[in-house]
C-alpha cells in the first residue's frame, strides 16, 4: 500500500519566496469523493499527468496511491470532474533536510497559499521555518478536495 505522511499549514509573509528552487502550475480534478477516499486527476505543467487514489483519514498519514497516465486521457478526466478542480502554483523550497511544497493557489481560492511538508513518518523532527502559519494537518477545509468542491 502507498503511504502519504504530511503535514499542512497556512503561510504567513513571503520569506519563502527567495528560497524556491523549482515552480510547477498544477490543474487537478476530483472524480469521486466520499467519507472514505478521493479520487483526482492532475496535469502538470500541460506535460505530465497522474491519476490518484487517497484515503480520507483524520491527521497527518494516509493511504495514496498515484499513477502515470496518458495527457490525453487526463484531459478528459479533467473534463468530467466539471467545476470540481482547483488550479495552483507549487513552489519547492528546501528547508533543514526537508523539502517544503508551498501552493498559492488561483481562481476562488487565490488569497490561499498553504505549505505542505511530506515525512518519512509521524514521528519525524520538523524544523518548521519562521514564514508558517497555523497548523491546519487536520483540518478538512484545507483539504485540496474540500477546496476544488463546487
Amino acid at each position: 500500500m502507498g503511504l502519504e505522511i504530511e503535514r499542512k499549514f497556512l503561510v504567513n509573509g513571503n520569506g519563502w519566496r527567495r528560497r524556491v528552487t523549482g515552480s510547477a502550475h498544477i490543474v487537478q480534478g476530483y472524480l469521486a469523493r466520499d467519507r472514505k477516499s478521493v479520487i483526482r486527476v492532475r496535469i502538470k505543467d500541460g506535460k505530465s499527468a497522474t491519476l490518484t487514489i487517497k484515503s480520507r483519514d483524520k491527521g497527518a498519514r494516509r493511504a495514496e496511491f498515484e499513477y502515470p497516465i496518458p495527457l490525453k486521457d487526463a484531459r478528459d478526466l479533467l473534463q468530467l470532474a466539471g467545476s470540481s478542480r482547483i488550479e495552483k502554483t507549487r513552489h519547492t523550497v528546501p528547508h533543514g533536510q526537508l523539502v517544503w511544497e508551498i501552493d498559492v493557489f488561483e481562481g476562488r481560492e487565490d488569497k490561499l497559499i498553504l505549505a505542505e511538508i511530506e515525512l518519512p513518518n509521524e514521528d519525524a523532527a520538523v524544523k518548521l521555518p519562521g514564514w508558517l502559519g497555523a497548523e491546519v494537518t487536520a483540518d478538512p477545509r484545507y483539504r485540496n478536495s474540500s477546496l476544488a468542491a463546487p
